[in-house]
């Protein structure tokens, strides 16, 4: 069981309906008209609400940003890879996935969901070895994008990612020495950016499948981007370019 802090994290979590909830914790006194809706998804869900002592929740939760709300649940379950072919299926729109094959800080990770949906991606794929993450942690960093978005665990990306690739989506790789910038590259239909971790980068399994690869063009002498901020740089000129199109 995981226990979620403050409403940032536990409405987000009661409306995507994908974990099971044991308990919600109110801190007592608590303003009912700022928790009306939290509340409400509880009722719905018949989830058992107890009113507490404020040093219940705090011995609960990690942090001091709880704002008197604690909720104990599952896990997030992941996305089945089956569940995420048939979704790019029936999208209207060219799909934009997201594959992460390393990072080393679960709140990195979390802040790079945050954009992921924020810049149109339908879903984020995860190496089976970044997945052990807390889950907590990346909830809360998400703002809510880690209940809402489809994430799918991927062991073996070669048979696992093969029908992604032959439905006509293409494959791009991330790296730095890429020859073609991302301005350069047409992005406008249905695409995967798979970005490695921040010290080994993609590995050779994953490069033999990129159909090309890209680069964020950087001044001279510049450190490199962390994963979150290189994400939503390529992510963001991937809707330029179709807001662009579309114009």
């Amino acid at each position: 069981m995981e226990v979620l802090e403050g409403k940032q994290c536990i409405l987000p979590a009661l409306l995507a309906r994908q974990r099971k909830f044991r308990l919600l914790l109110v801190k007592q006194n608590i303003q009912q008209k700022r928790i009306q809706d939290i509340l409400a998804a509880a009722e719905a869900q018949a989830i058992p609400v107890k009113y507490v002592d404020v040093a219940e929740i705090d011995a609960m939760t990690k942090g001091r940003s709880h704002g008197g709300l604690a909720a104990i649940c599952t896990p997030k379950p992941a996305f089945e890879i089956e569940k995420l072919i048939e979704l790019c299926g029936k999208l209207p729109a060219p799909p934009l996935l997201l594959l992460i094959e390393g990072t080393e800080d679960a709140q990195n990770l979390g802040y790079t969901l945050r954009s992921a949906e924020a810049l149109g991606a339908q879903a984020v794929l995860l190496k089976k070895h970044v997945w052990n993450f807390d889950g907590v942690t990346v909830s809360r960093a998400s703002s809510g994008a880690f209940e809402r978005l489809p994430l799918v665990q991927i062991e073996n990306a070669e048979k696992e990612l093969g029908p992604l690739q032959r439905s006509g989506i293409k494959f791009y790789g991330c790296i730095a020495g890429a020859k073609r910038a991302i301005y350069d590259v047409d992005l406008t239909g249905g695409i995967m950016l798979a970005i490695g971790g921040e010290r080994r980068g993609l590995s050779g399994a994953l490069r033999e499948m990129c159909d090309g690869f890209v680069r964020i063009p950087m001044i001279t002498g510049a450190s490199s981007l962390s994963l979150s901020h290189a994400a939503t740089v390529v992510m963001a000129e991937v809707m330029r370019q179709r807001r662009q199109l579309q114009a």
